[in-house]
C-alpha cells in the first residue's frame, strides 16, 4: 500500500492537508494522525469495512475494543443510547481532554469497533489537527494507538512512520505528543465509576468532581478479563524488542540488582531504564533517564519514547527502576509494567 505523508508545518499547507485526509477517511481509508496522547490510527467508526482495516494495519487482535474520538457533543447522539449523570460531570470538566468515557451503545455503532460488547468508549481530543481531522470527514473515528499491536505507543512522527509506513493510506506528521500516554478511560455503566485504564487525568482529579471511582485490578496487577471493555486490558502492550524486567526495591537494592544482573549478561546489549536521580549509580551498559522523580509528568511523557530509543540501539534486554505507585504515577506505572509483562526481581 502507498501511503502519503501529509505535513502540517504551514497553516495553509495544513489545512489542505486536513481536508484530504478527511476525504480519505469518508472514503473508507485509514489515517494516522497525532492527539494530545499518543498519535492514533483513524478510520470512519460507524463503517464496518474501513474500521477492519485498522486491525489488519496493526495486526490487532478482533476482541481489543476501540476508542471512538469525537469533535463536538452532540456527535454521542449517533454513538449512544444515554448518558449517565456523572458522565456528563466530567465531560464538563475533562473534554476535550485525555480522558475516554464508556457508555451503552446505540445501535449505529457496529459490533467489530467495540468487540461485540454493548458499550462504547467515546474520547474528544484536544488536539487541533485532531478536532481538524474529524470536522473534515464528517464522521466519528475509531482509532486505537497507531502502533504495530502490542510496541510502545508513538509519541513521535518518525514513530508512526516506522511502524505504519505501507500500512495505512495517510500519515499526518506533526509535533511529537503532549501527555506521551494513551487517556484515562473510565466506565460509567458502574457505580460508582470504573477506571479500566489509567491515563492523563489522574483517580484524584475524578473524584475532585464525581466523588469515588473505583480502579480496576487490571490498572496495576497481572489481572486479565475475559473480556476487555478498554484498550489495554488483556493483551501484552507497549513492549520494546529487548527483554525488559523491572526491579524492585530500596534505591539501594535496585542498584545491587541490576549491577549484579549486568555481570550475569556481559554478551548482552544491556539497558539501564534510570532517573535523573539515580543515573549516577550505574556504570555499564546503556543508561537512560527516564526523567526526574520530581516530575512525574516528565516521566510518563518520556516513557514510549524512550523504549523506543532502546530498541534504536538494539538492546537485548533492560532493566527499568520500579516507580512507586502513587496518583501521579499510577498510569506511568500501569504501562511499565505492561510493557514488562509483569517481570519484576
Amino acid at each position: 500500500m502507498k501511503t502519503e505523508l501529509f505535513k502540517t508545518d504551514s497553516p495553509l499547507l495544513g489545512v489542505v492537508h486536513l481536508t484530504k485526509a478527511g476525504e480519505l477517511i469518508a472514503r473508507g481509508e485509514t489515517v494516522v494522525f497525532p492527539t494530545e496522547t499518543v498519535y492514533g490510527l483513524g478510520a470512519n467508526a460507524l463503517d464496518e469495512s474501513a474500521v477492519k482495516k485498522i486491525f489488519e494495519a496493526k495486526g490487532r487482535p478482533a476482541d481489543n475494543p476501540l476508542i471512538v474520538h469525537i469533535a463536538d457533543r452532540d456527535d454521542l447522539e449517533k454513538l449512544v443510547t444515554e448518558v449517565p449523570e456523572k458522565a456528563e460531570k466530567l465531560m464538563d470538566a475533562f473534554w476535550p481532554g485525555p480522558l475516554t468515557l464508556i457508555m451503552h451503545k446505540s445501535s449505529g455503532v457496529p459490533e467489530v469497533v467495540t468487540a461485540g460488547l454493548d458499550t462504547v468508549a467515546v474520547r474528544f481530543p484536544s488536539n487541533l489537527i485532531a478536532l481538524g481531522l474529524i470536522k473534515s470527514a464528517g464522521v466519528p473515528i475509531a482509532a486505537p494507538s497507531a502502533n504495530i499491536s502490542g510496541r510502545p505507543s508513538p509519541t513521535k512522527s518518525e514513530h508512526v512512520i516506522e511502524d505504519m509506513m505501507g500500512r495505512v493510506s495517510a500519515i499526518i506528521v506533526s509535533e511529537d505528543t503532549d501527555v506521551g500516554l494513551e487517556s484515562t478511560v473510565v466506565d460509567t455503566t458502574t457505580e460508582p465509576p470504573t477506571v479500566l485504564r489509567p491515563g492523563g487525568v489522574t483517580v484524584a482529579e475524578l473524584e475532585a468532581v464525581i466523588g469515588r471511582v473505583q480502579v480496576s485490578p487490571n490498572a496495576i496487577e497481572n489481572v486479565i478479563p475475559e473480556k476487555a471493555k478498554s484498550p489495554g486490558m488483556k493483551y501484552t502492550h507497549y513492549s520494546p524488542k529487548g527483554d525488559l524486567v523491572i526491579v524492585k526495591g530500596t534505591d539501594a537494592e535496585k542498584v545491587e540488582k541490576i549491577n549484579r544482573h549486568i555481570k550475569k549478561h556481559e554478551e548482552m546489549q544491556i539497558g539501564i531504564l534510570a532517573t535523573d536521580e539515580t543515573m549516577g549509580n550505574y556504570h555499564s551498559g546503556i543508561i537512560i533517564s527516564l526523567g526526574s522523580r520530581e516530575n512525574p509528568e516528565e516521566m510518563s511523557h518520556n516513557l514510549f519514547a524512550r523504549l523506543r530509543t532502546f530498541d534504536d540501539l538494539g538492546i537485548e534486554k533492560i532493566y527499568a527502576e520500579d516507580i512507586e505507585v502513587g496518583n501521579d504515577t499510577l498510569a506511568l506505572a500501569n504501562r511499565l509494567y505492561k510493557a514488562g509483562g509483569y517481570h519484576f526481581i
